[in-house]
């Protein structure tokens, strides 16, 4: 299934609610609806601090939100070494770094004029 607008927001939820469980840092949203070249409406990034992690972070999203959803990414990348994860669920695509990996590609600053949110555990619903 493909979401589109407000429609992925349960997706969204989903995935930050299994990056905030195994402590992924520095979650951003980056709402992508209102600009002209986006390839989704939301990307999520966060990053961690060792492969082990990052690791654990993908498998988390997947988990949580096939629970919580039923829906299970398109396209996956990055598990084979865990620098960068791709999980692409069709308009909402989920990234997760090593933390120097994201201090390389600044992939949120590729994306400057996406509304942006810093997601904080203190956010969690």
């Amino acid at each position: 299934m493909v979401y589109n607008g407000d429609d992925a927001l349960p997706l969204v939820k989903g995935v930050i609610e299994g990056l905030l469980d195994k402590q992924g840092e520095q979650i951003l949203k980056l709402d992508m609806r209102r600009l002209e070249n986006a390839v989704c409406s939301y990307f999520i990034i966060c990053h961690a601090r060792s492969t082990t992690q990052v690791d654990a972070l993908a498998e988390s999203v997947e988990l949580l939100v096939k629970r919580e959803t039923g829906e299970r990414p398109l396209h996956k990348e990055g598990l084979e070494n865990c620098l960068w994860v791709l999980l692409d669920y069709g308009n909402v695509v989920v990234h997760i770094f090593q933390e120097e990996q994201r201090e390389f590609y600044r992939l949120e600053e590729l994306w400057a004029d996406a509304d942006t949110e810093l997601v904080e555990e203190n956010n969690r619903n």
